[in-house]
């Protein structure tokens, strides 16, 4: 099971580097990688799990976070009383909105130990491309929350941490043209 110390500082310099595309069959590593990703997840959004395993709560996580410099991301997200799932090898965003929206509260990160204040701008719609554990060609069209958590993982493929988007000199500039989430 994987825990908060094995997730990657944001003071890693690992972190910032670009991550590798993945070839298939997958291997047998890279695969139980992904399912520990995915439990951690699942379990941090469950308040029970979370506070016996001391887990902070997530919704995504890219390979590099657990020291994997590897193109793939896995995303949770709760659904009523279940989850979604999303296992994607070597994501790509092939299209996206031109409305831009951020979440109000503030985005975080697994990575990030400390608040942040600031705006995140993403985009409110986009289609990602990539591939199944299987090495299946996928394409999925994300919206609000779900698409901001996929273009926050793949930004951790390319070095980019969310902090990074928010403007040091004016962490609200131009807060008016977007939409809150």
């Amino acid at each position: 099971m994987l825990r908060m110390k094995d997730i990657l500082d944001e003071k890693d310099q690992r972190l910032r580097q670009i991550s590798k595309e993945v070839t298939f069959p997958l291997d047998p590593e890279d695969i139980k990688n992904i399912e520990l990703m995915e439990e951690y997840l699942i379990n941090s959004q469950i308040e029970e799990r979370a506070e016996k395993y001391d887990l902070r709560p997530g919704m995504g996580m890219a390979a590099i976070q657990i020291g994997v410099p590897k193109r793939y991301i896995v995303i949770v997200q709760e659904v009523k009383d279940s989850f979604d799932s999303y296992i994607i090898i070597n994501p790509k965003i092939i299209s996206n909105s031109e409305e831009i929206i951020y979440v109000e509260t503030g985005e975080g990160c697994l990575s990030v130990n400390r608040e942040c204040d600031g705006i995140v701008p993403r985009y409110a719609r986009v289609t990602i491309e990539g591939y199944d554990i299987d090495g299946n060609k996928i394409k999925i069209r994300a919206r609000e929350e779900l698409a901001i958590a996929f273009q926050h993982e793949i930004d951790h493929l390319n070095g980019i941490l969310f902090i990074d988007k928010i403007d040091p000199k004016n962490p609200f500039k131009n807060i008016d043209e977007y939409r809150a989430i």
